[in-house]
C-alpha cells in the first residue's frame, strides 16, 4: 500500500506543485515552469539513481511539456489543466480489458467472485471516462480554483469507489462461501 501511494505521489508531482504554486502565487505561468521543471527533475533523478521508468512515465513528461509549453506560449491554463484527462482516458482504455483487476485480487476473491471483479474493472473503466470528461470539462472553463476542487473531487470519487468495491467484496464473498458450505453439508 506505501508502495502504492509513493507511485501516486510520483504520478501526481508535476500537478501537486502546479497546485501548490498557483495557490502560493496566483501566478499560472511561474507554476506552470516550475511544474515542467520539477517533471524534468523527476527524470533527471530516476536516471541518476538507475531506476527504470516506464512508459507512462515519459507520456506524462510528454505532456507536462507540451501543454505546459502551450499553456506558457498562449497565458491559457486550461491546457495545462486538461493533462490529468488524457491520463484518465488513457487508464479508461486500459481497463476496458476484460478480467484486467483479477490479477490484483487475492485467491480467494478470484474463487469466489470472478464474475463480480470482471465486471468492477468495467465500472472502474466507465468511471475512469466520466472523470476525465469531467477534467475536460472544468478545464475548458479555465477557472484553476475550480479545476483544483475538480481533481479533489476525482481522487475522493476513486477512494469512495475502492472502498464500496471492497465493502461488496467482503459481503458478496462471506455469502457466497456460506452459501457453499450449506450446499455441502445437505
Amino acid at each position: 500500500m506505501k508502495d502504492a501511494f509513493a507511485k501516486l505521489g510520483q504520478d501526481f508531482f508535476s500537478t501537486i506543485v502546479f497546485l501548490a504554486l498557483y495557490y502560493a502565487t496566483g501566478d499560472v505561468v511561474l507554476a506552470t515552469c516550475v511544474a515542467i521543471a520539477g517533471a524534468v527533475g523527476q527524470l533527471i533523478l530516476a536516471r541518476i539513481r538507475r531506476q527504470t521508468l516506464d512508459v507512462m512515465a515519459y507520456a506524462s513528461l510528454a505532456l507536462v511539456i507540451v501543454l505546459g509549453g502551450a499553456t506558457l506560449l498562449t497565458h491559457d491554463p486550461r491546457f495545462v489543466l486538461a493533462k490529468p484527462a488524457i491520463g484518465h482516458f488513457a487508464i479508461g482504455a486500459i481497463m476496458l480489458r476484460r478480467g484486467w483487476m483479477l490479477r490484483y485480487m487475492p485467491a480467494i476473491v478470484t474463487e469466489n467472485a470472478r464474475d463480480f471483479v470482471v465486471t468492477a474493472g468495467y465500472l472502474w473503466a466507465a468511471l475512469m471516462f466520466a472523470l476525465g470528461a469531467g477534467v475536460i470539462a472544468v478545464a475548458m472553463t479555465g477557472d484553476v480554483k475550480l479545476w483544483a476542487y475538480y481533481v479533489a473531487v476525482t481522487i475522493g470519487a476513486k477512494i469512495a469507489a475502492f472502498v464500496i468495491q471492497y465493502v461488496v467484496l467482503r459481503v458478496l464473498i462471506a455469502k457466497r462461501i456460506r452459501a457453499a458450505r450449506c450446499a455441502t453439508s445437505q
